[in-house]
């Protein structure tokens, strides 16, 4: 049964190749108020065709000159991971391999085609498994599988993240169990495969899809269809599709189910909006193109003056006319440029969109792409997820539950999963914050799940406060090699050291980044924290040195007319919350209506401890 864990190793397939039996192109489509389908694998026999099979020859010459990643695919496809991961697990279990003998470009580089990411500076030989997870929708036999995969890693390597991308990921897992932990995805209808470097990552909806009085478009059919699109492979069947496989950076697409624009359609490469047609009334999407972050620029997406039917066929068309000329047209020299945007500027917006609309009516499929629509209008005030919310469905509401940092222990991930199978028949869902619903809760049983113990002197709440239950964060110098600081235990106790300080007006979005990659979207936050430097006077040396710092964004807003905040408001501030937190009380009270209230017992530094404490950090 769900309830029972599952082993934890999975007996292999015949050849560790999954086929999932469909019926037509939807055959792993989410209905109107399911859960992610689970659909039935058996082994089967298939050769795959590469990524690089599917580039255009002057794509194919523009990668030999291209840069060392570029090389690194040219030398042996990033889809060979496909199989490659089962073999070196084999081989290590076997004793004929050790993690360290694999091919360096292996590890660090072609198994991210199966969503394994080597954290080799801060925990060599474990990795990070980036799952894909269409609209952020998981049922609790997965929460369950996810917390048995990592439980052997021990609390310090086996966790698990929710992500900004509504996703998961899970840590800590070596390669030798790589392949059970795939296979056991594979058979609950989820895949790693494709989810990071030069793929299409998880697709990103609503929320709210199905359950939403103010719903323009049920995000969960699209997500699930671009979704397979990209990962399942149409002549194998199987999961791991070469067509994609080959993109000269990685690719975002969101697809956004109200006015709210929860998804955050304007820092994705594709973001669907959903407006009705002026003239037939008819919802579709208007397409906004080229929007990302990155460490040498952040960019906010363009209007790509294209609207199309919010129907499967069109939807999927011109996704893939944009994904077409992005594979076989983007740059494949300098990474900071291979992204979309630079394409889209190199040939002009109207000529982009002109290629685009001209290619998606080609396929021949009915696709018509017309100009873009005139958008809603009217007042509209972007609601909160967290808490206790009507559904339109009579008797039931959803009921939003914060996760601090998006970090989730064994025993947590369990405790959601319980709490699913009790009050949402089974179903969880991701948001971009970083937190989860639980939908389709009974009203009578609300009370019930108010109280239970999980949600009640924990980390786990409904109603955390203004600022805890809206703070974001990357990874942090915890496992991600990338960044200058810790991230998620400093987010979660500046968060609470601030509401105990603090009142504000309304929620407070705080978003804290480790490196200017921006994972943590600080442009886009009311409070951006990027780790950074700064300099701290030492009164023994009686001069200025180098401390663990950050620089402080503000301003940045989400849902209509979004606005990233491109530069630093405040640079070189030091970590120690002594600093932080005093400079963050007074940017609040003077820019977002914050007022005092009077202070807490704890100081940080004791409240820091207690949080280290809950992420096993010394």
């Amino acid at each position: 049964s769900a309830a029972d864990p599952p082993p934890k190793r999975y007996a292999p397939l015949s050849n560790r190749k999954m086929l999932f039996l469909c019926s037509g192109s939807a055959a792993s489509l989410l209905h109107a108020t399911s859960s992610p389908p689970r659909g039935r694998a058996v082994g089967m026999s298939a050769t795959k065709a590469t990524g690089l099979s599917f580039l255009s020859p002057d794509a194919v010459e523009r990668a030999k000159a291209g840069n060392p990643i570029e090389k690194v695919k040219l030398a042996k496809d990033g889809t060979t991971a496909f199989t490659s991961v089962y073999e070196y697990a084999a081989a290590i279990r076997a004793g004929s391999l050790t993690w360290e003998e694999v091919e360096k470009a292996d590890l660090d580089t072609r198994l991210k085609w199966v969503g394994l990411l080597h954290r080799g500076k801060r925990t060599p030989g474990r990795f990070m498994m980036r799952l894909r997870t269409p609209n952020g929708i998981i049922s609790s036999e997965l929460m369950r599988f996810y917390a048995d995969s990592v439980e052997p890693y021990g609390p310090d390597l086996g966790v698990v993240d929710i992500t900004t991308r509504q996703n998961f990921q899970l840590r800590g897992i070596p390669l030798e169990d790589a392949g059970d932990v795939t296979d056991g995805l594979h058979a609950r209808n989820q895949t790693a495969f494709q989810s990071a470097l030069d793929n299409v990552r998880n697709l990103v909806g609503s929320p709210l899809a199905g359950i939403d009085d103010q719903e323009m478009v049920d995000t969960r059919h699209l997500c699930t269809v671009l979704s397979d699109l990209i990962s399942l492979d149409p002549a194998t069947g199987t999961r791991g599709n070469p067509k994609w496989g080959n993109l000269p950076r990685k690719f975002n697409i969101a697809v956004s189910g109200s006015r709210d624009d929860f998804a955050h359609t304007h820092i994705n490469d594709i973001g669907l909006e959903p407006c009705a047609h002026s003239d037939t009334g008819e919802m579709g999407f208007n397409v906004v193109i080229g929007g990302y972050m990155s460490i040498k620029r952040v960019a906010h997406s363009v209007e790509g003056d294209m609207w199309v039917p919010a129907q499967v066929q069109p939807v999927v068309d011109v996704s893939e006319a944009i994904l077409r000329i992005f594979r076989d047209e983007g740059a494949r020299g300098d990474r900071q440029k291979a992204r979309l945007m630079w394409l889209i500027e190199e040939k002009g917006v109207e000529a982009f969109r002109d290629q685009v609309a001209a290619e998606a009516e080609a396929y021949g499929r009915g696709t018509v792409v017309q100009r873009a629509q005139p958008k809603p209008t009217g007042d509209f005030t972007r609601r909160e997820l967290l808490g206790v919310h009507a559904q339109p469905q009579p008797g039931l509401s959803r009921v939003g539950v914060h996760v601090p940092a998006g970090r989730l222990s064994v025993a947590e991930c369990r405790a959601i999963a319980d709490l699913a199978d009790a009050y949402s028949a089974g179903e969880i869902r991701a948001t971009v914050e970083q937190n989860i619903i639980l939908p389709n809760v009974a009203d009578a049983e609300v009370p019930k799940l108010l109280a239970e113990p999980a949600l009640n002197g924990g980390r786990l709440s409904v109603d955390p406060g203004n600022i805890v239950g809206h703070t974001v964060s990357c990874t942090g110098s915890q496992f991600c090699g990338l960044a200058m600081v810790e991230t998620k235990a400093n987010a979660e106790a500046v968060a609470k050291l601030l509401d105990e300080r603090l009142v504000t007006p309304r929620p407070l979005r705080i978003h804290w980044t480790g490196c200017p990659n921006s994972c943590g979207q600080v442009q886009a936050a009311d409070i951006g924290i990027m780790g950074g430097p700064a300099k701290k006077f030492d009164p023994e040396s009686g001069k200025n040195k180098a401390v663990p710092g950050c620089n402080i964004f503000l301003g940045g807003t989400i849902g209509e007319n979004a606005h990233l905040s491109l530069e630093p408001a405040v640079k070189g501030v030091p970590l120690e919350h002594d600093i932080l937190v005093p400079k963050l009380e007074e940017l609040i009270i003077e820019h977002f209506g914050g007022t005092p209230r009077p202070a807490p017992s704890a100081g940080a530094g004791g409240l820091l401890a207690k949080v280290k404490a809950l992420f096993r950090r010394d």
